[in-house]
């Protein structure tokens, strides 16, 4: 038998699975597939509710705070405002006391309070034979029928914009999980500065989704995770059964990021990367949503186009357009190797 790698299950693998559960439901807008990140359920009232749940695996560190953010990222990216947030807490045996228990409500508490939602339940228990805690978090939002979007909407001739750049959130992971190991290679100052990238420029992505939507036509948003923004971009095109065509010399890549992840062999394309917005947005708005995101102080840029599926998914350089990588699973597991 061969088993899976460390990630994400294979996109064939995943949608031979949920094929298999169609919605029986009328209500259900949009169920499980590759690429569909969130389910949304029309409630029939002009209003319609939004469900994500994501785990939080690789990191440890403000392990609360990053559950939190990653869910509203989803809800955020369907138009809907994350309301009701809820939580399990699987925490190792023989490890775990009141302070961390603490802490990590704590973390939920600000998390919460800085995107709007509320803690609304979930579950807390003592796991038998995990090493370190993980959270299982589940946001509920709601959105407006007549303004809700879908990675399914994006469409050809659409600009295809970024916000913020390359791997933030890897960023962060590494100079707080791995700090001992790169101290050889980093001063204390410079991983501390990356340390913060979780905060700032921050891997929540609700601000820049609401201020795209106010600026002008969005057809599709998505926030590459896992598997980083090659798997972001597959995702996308899978979802609205695209192609798209990207410039690599509009990709913009901190530096910080680029020098942590050469420490670890790591490809910055490949590597979990919450803190970017892909946005498939009218051609003749795509200045205007720019420019209502630079006033917010938000970084942005046009990346590509959607184009035609037969297309692909192409990367545009110096030398040529070739299909974009695909991987197997997130290059971050190479520093927990």
């Amino acid at each position: 038998m061969t088993s899976f790698p460390v990630g994400k299950l294979p996109p064939r693998v995943l949608a031979e699975l949920l094929a298999k559960f169609p919605p029986a439901d009328r209500r259900v807008l949009l169920g499980p597939g590759v690429g569909l990140d969130c389910a949304v359920i029309d409630l029939e009232n002009g209003h319609c509710l939004v469900a994500k749940s994501d785990p939080i695996t690789f990191a440890t560190d403000e392990i609360g705070w990053y559950a939190v953010h990653v869910n509203a990222n989803d809800i955020a990216t369907t138009g809907a405002s994350p309301r009701w947030f809820l939580a399990t807490l699987l925490l190792p045996e023989g490890r775990s006391d009141a302070a961390l228990v603490e802490s990590i409500f704590d973390q939920i508490q600000a998390a919460c309070g800085e995107v709007g939602a509320t803690l609304v339940g979930g579950h807390t228990e003592i796991t038998f034979g995990i090493e370190r805690p993980i959270v299982v978090g589940a946001m509920l939002g709601e959105v407006a029928r007549d303004r809700l979007v879908t990675p399914k909407g994006a469409r050809p001739g659409d600009a295809l914009l970024m916000t913020k750049r390359l791997a933030v959130e890897a960023t962060s992971i590494l100079a707080r999980e791995k700090a001992p190991e790169l101290i050889g290679w980093f001063d204390l100052p410079y991983l501390h500065h990356a340390r913060r990238f979780l905060h700032d420029p921050g891997i929540s992505v609700v601000r820049e989704a609401q201020t795209a939507t106010a600026a002008g036509r969005v057809h599709a948003m998505h926030d590459p995770t896992e598997g980083g923004l090659a798997t972001g971009l597959h995702e996308l095109a899978i979802a609205a059964d695209v192609g798209l065509e990207i410039d690599a010399r509009a990709v913009p890549i901190y530096p910080e990021t680029q020098s942590l992840c050469a420490a670890f062999g790591i490809d910055v394309w490949g590597v979990i990367a919450s803190g970017s917005l892909l946005l498939a947005v009218h051609l003749d708005d795509g200045a205007a949503i720019l420019d209502a995101l630079h006033a917010e102080g938000i970084e942005a840029q046009h990346i590509g186009r959607v184009v035609e599926r037969e297309h692909g998914v192409t990367l545009v350089d110096d030398s040529g357009a070739r299909p974009l990588k695909t991987f197997e699973r997130d290059e971050i597991t190479k520093a927990f190797e």
